[in-house]
Formats: structure tokens, C-alpha cells, sequence
């Protein structure tokens, strides 16, 4: 198959499959407590991951030394933040949820600076100040107009973004070289094991209020994005350039708006569509590799230097 082909069929996979998450868990948390959902959300994906693990002859286990970077992405990569993101979508809308994850980037590049000393070029640091000032807008302008209680929601995903960002960076160069499997599966089976236990006897949850759409909604948190999700984007980065990857970020907060005004008749404000593309412009600034930009002046001078 043409590999143009593969890259762009993997690129819509993962741009549906993440954009249609957030609904999903939205109307999970209709019937069931977050902390149980977000459990069963894992228990449902950890063996299929681990299976995947065994026929791709995949190590399970993490190398030796790295005890301390299972544990921290069990908890603060997978338990936790997942836990925020359903709880949050119980006081905002899943399209807003989207728009806040959807600064994921911006994050990671401000924790590369301040904990790795990442250097920043100029543009990076332009994206970063329009992407926050857009972000900040939007939430302003929908939490005016949403029911009362969204600061909790927006906070928790805030608070999401901020673990996710954390944890990637810190451990990105010390889990160099472990396959995206054995970086996912049985940290998402302790996460499982974890928030079950937590959520039986904080939430005391009953199972006999579960309804089907609130189940249905689990497996396809649990089989599509936990599997199909994860192999789609490691896939996608094998036949396209991180750049390239990563504006899935800034596809997919689009396809959750508007399968929230679909299905439940929601929109944000116009004012708050014009952010949300200068919004884009700042995520893309963030993520533009400096190559790109020295090859489009080098390729600009040439032209005006032939053309006097």
C-alpha cells in the first residue's frame, strides 16, 4: 500500500478515534462514578494490550532500574489524570474537556524547558504566549455561559494535562528504547487494580444502576481508544515525523465539538471559535520544528537573490 496512504488513513484513525473519546466518556460518567469507570475503562484494555504484548514477542516487564518509572506511570500517567478527565466532563462539556487537553504540547514544551533546559527558539516561545492567552480566553468566555460548578471541571483538567506533561517529560529519556506496549500494558492493568479498589470504597459504586449506554461507552474507552488508540498514534509515528503526528492535537478537539453539538445541542460562542483557531496557530508554532522554518527562509532568500 501506497505509504502516503497508510500515513493518512492512520492519521484520521487516530484524529476520530481521539476525537471521539471525549464524548464517550461523558456519557459513561452519566450511570457510573468516575473512579469505577475509569477502572473498568483499564480493566477491559490491560489484557488485550498485554496479549498484543505476547504475540509481538513484546517484553512485559520494564528494564531492571526502572521501578520508579513504572510506578510514577501507573499512577500519575494512567490512574490519576484519566480519573480527572471523566470526573471534569461531569461540570463541562466533552468538546471544552478537548480544547483543554488539546494544549498537551504547549505543556510538555514548557516542562522540556524549565526540568530539561530544552532549548527554545523564538517562534516556540510566540506559540506558547498566543496558545495560553486563546486557552485562557475560551475557558473565560464558556464558563460564563455553562452551569456552575465548571471551575471543578476545568480545574481537573488542568490538573490532568499538567501529570500527563509531567510524567512525559521526566521519564522520556529514561524510558528511551521501551516498546509502546510494555510502556502501556501492565501499567494500565495496576491502574485497573488500583482505582477499583479505591473506587469500591469511595464510591460504593452498584452495578445494577450501570446503564447499557454508560457500558457500551466503557468498552469503547476500554478495546478502541485503549487499543486502537495507542497502536494507531505508534503506528503513525513510525511512517510520519513527530511534527507531522502531532497535529492530531489540533485535529481532534474539532471532531469532539461537533459531535457534542450533534448529540447534545451544544456550541461555544463564536468569539470562542476564533480563539480556538488562533488557539491552533499557537499549538502548531509550539510544535514547528526549526528545520522547516530555515529551509522556508533559505528557500525564500534564494528566490530574491535569482530574482535580482
Amino acid at each position: 500500500m501506497n505509504p502516503k496512504l497508510v500515513a493518512t488513513l492512520l492519521f484520521a484513525s487516530v484524529c476520530l478515534i481521539w476525537g471521539t473519546t471525549w464524548m464517550a466518556m461523558e456519557i459513561a460518567v452519566h450511570s457510573i462514578p468516575p473512579i469505577t469507570a475509569t477502572g473498568l475503562r483499564f480493566v477491559l484494555a490491560a489484557p488485550l494490550l498485554i496479549l498484543a504484548a505476547r504475540k509481538l514477542n513484546i517484553p512485559l516487564m520494564f528494564p531492571k532500574g526502572k521501578k520508579l518509572e513504572f510506578a510514577l506511570i501507573s499512577v500519575f500517567y494512567f490512574a490519576a489524570p484519566f480519573t480527572l478527565m471523566i470526573f471534569g466532563e461531569q461540570y463541562i462539556s466533552s468538546g471544552l474537556a478537548s480544547i483543554i487537553f488539546a494544549t498537551m504540547p504547549v505543556v510538555v514544551l514548557v516542562f522540556a524547558v524549565l526540568v530539561h533546559r530544552q532549548k527554545v527558539h523564538i517562534h516556540q516561545i510566540a506559540g506558547l504566549a498566543i496558545a495560553l492567552f486563546s486557552l485562557i480566553t475560551i475557558i473565560s468566555n464558556e464558563m460564563g455561559v455553562s452551569a456552575n460548578g465548571s471551575l471543578i471541571g476545568v480545574g481537573a483538567l488542568v490538573l490532568a494535562v499538567f501529570m500527563h506533561a509531567t510524567i512525559y517529560t521526566s521519564v522520556q529519556t529514561r524510558c528511551q528504547g521501551i516498546h509502546v506496549l510494555t510502556y502501556n500494558a501492565l501499567p494500565c492493568l495496576v491502574a485497573a487494580v488500583l482505582l477499583l479498589i479505591v473506587g469500591a470504597f469511595v464510591e460504593r459504586p452498584d452495578f445494577s444502576t450501570f446503564t447499557s449506554t454508560s457500558w457500551l461507552s466503557v468498552i469503547y474507552l476500554g478495546v478502541v481508544a485503549g487499543i486502537g488508540g495507542i497502536m494507531a498514534y505508534f503506528q503513525l509515528n513510525k511512517v510520519a515525523s513527530p511534527f507531522q503526528a502531532s497535529i492530531c492535537f489540533l485535529v481532534f478537539p474539532v471532531i469532539a465539538l461537533g459531535l457534542d453539538s450533534v448529540v447534545n445541542g451544544r456550541t461555544i460562542s463564536h468569539e470562542s471559535l476564533i480563539m480556538m483557531v488562533i488557539l491552533t496557530a499557537g499549538v502548531l508554532l509550539c510544535k514547528l520544528p526549526i528545520e522547516l522554518i530555515s529551509k522556508r527562509f533559505t528557500r525564500t532568500a534564494s528566490k530574491v537573490e535569482k530574482s535580482s
